[in-house]
């Protein structure tokens, strides 16, 4: 008997405890639910980024200086193509995209 209601209430734990867990992920995506209005989205995301993640979103770095480990361990928001920074000199267009393509391998794999 004992056995049997402990099985019941194992079961019914689990049971709340994935309810809750489901809750939870809902709540930490609602920003990429395109239904939510702006600013719901928008403070949903932001409450889940550390203060260094915040930080690392206003930075922008040169190209030059970026590689992938510092992309990511400092979460930088953006790499500036300027006073200088090109792929080569008087680069075509062809080229810009070719150089962006090392850019693209790390967020979009």
């Amino acid at each position: 008997m004992f056995l049997r209601y402990s099985s019941v209430s194992i079961l019914g734990l689990l049971l709340l405890c994935a309810s809750v867990w489901a809750k939870d992920s809902k709540l930490n995506t609602l920003y990429k639910d395109p239904n939510q209005l702006m600013n719901i989205r928008i403070k949903n995301l932001m409450d889940q980024m550390t203060l260094q993640e915040k930080i690392g979103q206003m930075t922008q770095i040169d190209r030059r200086a970026a590689t992938a480990e510092i992309m990511r361990d400092y979460s930088i928001g953006s790499l500036l193509s300027g006073g200088g920074s090109v792929p080569s000199e008087r680069a075509t267009a062809e080229e810009w995209v070719d150089d962006g393509e090392w850019i693209s391998e790390w967020f979009f794999v």
